[in-house]
Order: C-alpha cells, then sequence, then structure tokens
C-alpha cells in the first residue's frame, strides 16, 4: 500500500483547507497504462467509495481503489517544491518496466 510523507499530508491540508473543503482527501486513481506501466492521477474527493483503501497521515486522508493497491505498494506520496517542479508526486516502487528509452520505442 501507498505511503505518505510528512511533507505531503500537511501540504494536501492545506490545499484542502485553502480550497474550503476541510476533512476531504486526496484521490489516487488509474490514469490509464501503457508500454512503461500504469499511470496514476490524483484528485480530491469528499469521502472514500465503497471499494478504496483509506491511508491516513497526520490528519489527511487518501484513498485509493482496493484493486489499485498491489501496484502501488512500496510507493509514497510526497510533495516536492523545487525550482521546476511543484506539486505531489508519486516515488518508489519499481514494478513498472524501465522507461529510459523512452516510451516512444514501445511502438
Amino acid at each position: 500500500m501507498v505511503t505518505v510523507t510528512e511533507k505531503a499530508a500537511e501540504k494536501g491540508k492545506e490545499i484542502l483547507a485553502a480550497e474550503g473543503k476541510h476533512g476531504w482527501g486526496i484521490r489516487i486513481y488509474n490514469a490509464g497504462s501503457g508500454c512503461c506501466g500504469p499511470s496514476f492521477g490524483l484528485d480530491i474527493d469528499e469521502n472514500p467509495l465503497a471499494d478504496d483503501d483509506v491511508v491516513e497521515k497526520n490528519g489527511l486522508r487518501v484513498f485509493v481503489e482496493k484493486s489499485l493497491s498491489p501496484n502501488l505498494v512500496g510507493m509514497q506520496l510526497d510533495y516536492l517544491e523545487g525550482e521546476e517542479h511543484e506539486g505531489f508526486v508519486l516515488n518508489g516502487g519499481g514494478s513498472a518496466p524501465s522507461c529510459s528509452s523512452g516510451c516512444s520505442s514501445c511502438g
């Protein structure tokens, strides 16, 4: 199952509060798949669905459809702030094939 860093939890709560959505959570969903493995997206949602796993960290809830949970084992939801990137990222895992040559090579 996915884990959540303290930074991601704090930033998630901050974003939800700014949008007036106290108590809501972040949903990790299947955004499709390709030659480089599954692709995940993030959204916000008020409540978990009946078939969701729920991860909580420092008051932030993260909803993951149970069927996706095996794909997220060893992955971590984090929040990065830098010169070139700011936002949530999923790190870790390693079950997806390497894309160092680029996905366009898959045909």
